[in-house]
């Protein structure tokens, strides 16, 4: 776990702090000018990060007067972490280096005492002080845009890897357009030609309305399958419009093409959101074709009413009249509808009837009477 930086405020307080405590272990309260400069530096800590340079040079004289130079040490450290003139900063370290050095007040000094008090040790430990902080701020200068270029190499990695996933993804879609193409859509277009076939050569009537269904179904699943087809190949290079989505206004003519005898009952208010239309729409459809599939024969009733703060969809069905023939299936349609449900914050049951028919029944919370309106 990464720890948890303390705030820049109190950091700056902090170093305010220590650079006062620097002041009075170091400066004698009745040096006046010493400890007012000294006073002046540990305030103009304050003003480091907006204003380095300047900081600095109000911490200069601390060090040139007394024994005080923390302040000064932190303001050359900040300077060297935001700078990137090294020039500046290597003339930097030098004014402080000097000022450091030099004893105080200069025009008391004899070049012979200051020969004899300069010693190497104390010359070495001058520049080794003035040198540190410009070392350390420019290793967390390079510290700081170290992490940032890596965060900007995992960005352009994982930019990559979407890029990637996306190609990968289109190639798929492609393939997947190609055999809906060459396949399904080559098989329903023989089925509306054969059911053409069909309506205009039979002489039963019931025949031919059956075979008028089965061409009118294939063509509209035609045009959908284009559309489909046209969306996969776009493979999100361009925004691709989608078809008009279903309406509880589609519900009439839903039922007329199922090919089953089935009854609409309405009672709802108008303004019902798109959101649920287009769940009633669906789950409807997917009840009538299993009516169609597995109970061959049989009516239909479809009822929609609002109660109870919700929208109520039933589908009933009567028992079959002859036996249901064998077709493919991924028996994922009630699946299907179940999680459109509860993405909804609603609930799918289905189950037999006393009479040996079959009802499912959704229930779509509305929260708001009669409908939520859109924010």
């Amino acid at each position: 776990m990464t720890p948890r930086r303390p705030s820049p405020l109190l950091l700056d307080l902090a170093l305010i702090g220590v650079a006062l405590l620097d002041l009075r272990v170091n400066v004698d309260a009745e040096d006046h000018l010493p400890f007012g400069y000294g006073f002046l530096a540990a305030l103009a800590l304050a003003l480091r990060r907006r204003l380095p340079l300047p900081t600095f040079a109000l911490t200069l004289p601390a060090a040139l007067v007394g024994d005080a130079v923390f302040a000064t040490m932190a303001a050359l450290y900040t300077l060297s972490s935001l700078n990137r003139h090294r020039s500046l900063l290597a003339v930097c370290a030098l004014a402080f280096a000097v000022c450091d050095f030099m004893p105080w007040p200069w025009t008391d000094v004899h070049v012979g005492e200051l020969s004899e008090s300069s010693s190497l040790i104390h010359l070495t430990y001058t520049l080794a002080t003035a040198a540190a902080p410009v070392f350390l701020g420019q290793l967390v200068q390079a510290r700081r845009e170290l992490s940032l270029r890596l965060d900007e190499i995992s960005e352009a990695r994982e930019q990559e890897q979407l890029l990637a996933g996306q190609a990968e993804l289109a190639k798929e879609r492609a393939q997947l357009a190609r055999e809906m193409h060459d396949v399904v859509s080559h098989k329903v277009s023989l089925i509306a030609v054969q059911a053409g076939a069909l309506q205009v050569g039979n002489p039963d009537a019931d025949a031919r309305a059956a075979a008028a269904t089965i061409r009118g179904l294939s063509v509209q699943t035609l045009e959908e399958l284009r559309h489909m087809v046209g969306v996969l190949r776009a493979s999100g290079s361009r925004p691709t419009e989608l078809t008009p989505q279903p309406s509880l206004a589609d519900l009439e003519q839903l039922i007329g093409t199922s090919g089953i005898e089935a009854d609409l009952e309405t009672h709802l208010p108008d303004g019902v959101p798109p959101t649920l239309q287009r769940a009633v729409y669906r789950t409807v459809q997917e009840a009538l074709t299993n009516v169609r599939k597995h109970a061959p024969g049989a009516t239909a009733s479809v009822r929609l009413h609002h109660r109870d703060g919700a929208l109520c969809t039933t589908v009933t069905n009567t028992a079959p009249t002859r036996p249901a023939l064998p077709l493919p299936g991924a028996h994922h349609g009630l699946v299907g509808l179940r999680q459109r449900a509860e993405l909804l914050g609603g609930t799918i049951t289905s189950g037999p009837t006393a009479d040996g028919g079959y009802e499912l029944r959704l229930e779509l919370p509305t929260y708001d009477s009669p409908w939520p309106q859109p924010s």
